[in-house]
């Protein structure tokens, strides 16, 4: 199975992300993000970091755990590779990120993305998947 695809989108960037589990969905969303991002490829997951996100819904969890993601990226340089999901309900999102600081010399950025948006968010679960479609803000 594809963690990921791109689904049409006319401004901005859109995929559909699929998982056996939520826990899988979320990890996959994050490497879907990171891998428009930059050639993830080249990420080697050296180092880890933990992330908790507060409860609510849980498109509203998906949505703070990719900006959080992404406000890693823009603030500290964080290019994640693995995600690794310890906890996931409406309590909130427990999480070890792997992966290394942005170094010039060996990635490659492709393209920014400037925010997660609400649009058309809706976790649903198909048949024996988990899927949601996210759109990024470019």
């Amino acid at each position: 199975m594809k963690k990921y695809e791109f689904i049409n989108h006319t401004a901005d960037i859109g995929i559909r992300v699929k998982g056996e589990n939520l826990a899988e969905l979320f990890s996959n969303a994050g490497y879907a993000m990171f891998d428009i991002i930059a050639d993830i490829s080249r990420v080697h997951p050296q180092k880890a970091t933990d992330i908790k996100i507060p409860g609510g819904e849980i498109e509203d969890i998906l949505i703070d755990w990719l900006r959080e993601l992404l406000c890693r990226f823009n603030t500290d340089g964080w290019l994640f590779k693995e995600f690794n999901i310890h906890k996931l309900d409406k309590t909130g999102l427990e999480a070890t990120c792997r992966g290394e600081k942005i170094d010039p010399s060996k990635h490659t950025l492709k393209t920014e993305i400037k925010a997660v948006t609400y649009h058309g968010v809706e976790v649903i679960k198909n048949n024996n998947l988990w899927e949601v479609q996210i759109i990024f803000d470019i």
